[in-house]
């Protein structure tokens, strides 16, 4: 019994489980613990820069062939687009058949939009328009992407200076040296970090329990069963089957990320658990190159579970309002999500955000019934965000091997147990072995 106590993914659940008590207990109490979650995620963010940069920077200084970078980013694109849409198809399809708003007969000039002010004024601030987004990507300074956790801008250029490094040969070795050097550091400050998500997960869920009860999630208990359905139906069918073409099981992957996903289960982020989820990925066979490109931008450009939320919500709330949309209303959706989604996922409230600016842009359901998601909200964010992060560490495994780039004899013996990836007990003081550069492997 001991032995398991000390797991991290035990001690989350204990945690999870003792918030929702105390939320149940003691609402009041609940609701003054939310900056226990708070300080978890900032200390996770505070790393989150330097974790992404500079595992970037090495596994791209490390490539021997700079074909093999475009080759990676080109087909990881065409990877998160494909399973977004994906995402986005199957929760249109899933709301259009379970109709969990249908009946609700909602009257929008009756709806108290004060709780929603802060979301739909950060949603005006959001970049509109491909051009937009385009010179975004470009940080004004470095030091200003890395001090605002701006993923995008940090890859660009990250990618960049891993590049020139890579040009560079012999003489640029020092610098690589000194960036492995940190990196390690920046893991074992993570590894201690860790060790606090029991604590977030209990502060959090006793936040979200005491402030909105367990009252909420019966008043629209539809919409939640549905949502969590859906995700599971991803999972198991759509994730499953890259899984299974990919050649590795994914009940046995996911035993393997089990710690990471209980840690999003707690703080409702997939952003909390980034760089550990990195390091586990390299140490299962998967190329130093190939995490570092896909994990960060997974965050970005394949949120599948914002994407399943996003038209679940929007119909939802065209059905609880009695607005009319006809099949070419709800394709439009679909579409607008399509470009919208990018950029939404990570942290807890993005998503609000997000479907806040697109149902805004659409003009056509009204951005007033979104308050009808405010109760719910957050217990559907632990759904979005496991599925994220499961849909991350999937298309990073999948796009390894779709690439070559996949030890398949190592991460069969990581996940049949017969190598451990990842020993809790050393994790914080043993360092990594040097990265290889990407591992051609028969596809």
């Amino acid at each position: 019994m001991r032995r398991y106590l000390k797991k991290l993914y035990v001690q989350v659940l204990i945690g999870v489980a003792a918030g929702v008590a105390l939320g149940v207990i003691h609402p009041a109490l609940g609701s003054d613990l939310k900056p226990l979650g708070d300080v978890f995620i900032r200390l996770i963010k505070m790393v989150f820069a330097p974790v992404i940069f500079a595992t970037v920077v090495l596994g791209i200084a490390r490539m021997e062939n700079m074909k093999e970078l475009g080759r990676v980013g080109a087909r990881a694109l065409i990877y998160f687009e494909v399973l977004s849409t994906f995402a986005l198809a199957l929760g249109l399809l899933v709301v259009n058949v379970v109709k969990p708003g249908e009946g609700m007969n909602v009257d929008v000039a009756h709806l108290d939009t004060q709780a929603i002010a802060n979301y739909t004024h950060a949603s005006a601030a959001r970049p509109a328009g491909f051009v937009d987004f385009m010179l975004n990507l470009v940080p004004t300074s470095i030091v200003d992407a890395l001090a605002k956790n701006d993923i995008l801008q940090i890859l660009v250029f990250a990618t960049l200076f891993g590049v020139a490094l890579s040009k560079l040969g012999a003489r640029a070795a020092p610098i690589v040296d000194v960036f492995e050097a940190f990196t390690q550091g920046v893991f074992t400050v993570v590894a201690m970090i860790m060790r606090l998500a029991p604590i977030a997960a209990f502060g959090a869920m006793a936040f979200t329990v005491g402030k909105y009860g367990l009252g909420s999630i019966t008043a629209l208990g539809k919409l939640m069963a549905t949502m969590y359905l859906t995700c599971a139906l991803f999972v198991a069918i759509v994730l499953g089957g890259i899984a299974r073409l990919s050649g590795f099981s994914l009940w046995k992957f996911l035993r393997f990320i089990k710690e990471e996903l209980f840690t999003v289960l707690g703080t409702s982020s997939s952003e909390s658990v980034v760089p550990q989820l990195m390091r586990k990925l390299e140490k299962a066979g998967v190329s130093k190159p190939v995490v570092g490109l896909v994990v960060p931008s997974g965050l970005t450009f394949n949120p599948d579970g914002q994407c399943i939320y996003y038209t679940m919500a929007a119909i939802f709330i065209a059905q609880a309002t009695n607005t009319p949309l006809t099949m070419m209303d709800q394709i439009t959706v679909l579409g607008v999500l399509l470009l919208s989604s990018k950029g939404s996922a990570g942290v807890t409230g993005s998503g609000f955000i997000t479907l806040a600016a697109t149902l805004a842009s659409l003009g056509k359901i009204p951005v007033a019934g979104m308050v009808l998601l405010l109760g719910v909200d957050r217990f559907m964010s632990e759904a979005r965000a496991i599925t994220n992060t499961i849909g991350n560490a999937v298309g990073t495994v999948a796009i390894a091997r779709w690439v070559g780039s996949l030890d398949r004899q190592r991460l069969a013996d990581v996940l049949d147990g017969r190598v451990v990836a990842q020993p809790e007990a050393v994790v914080a003081s043993v360092p990594a072995p040097e990265a290889p550069a990407i591992v051609k492997v028969a596809a």
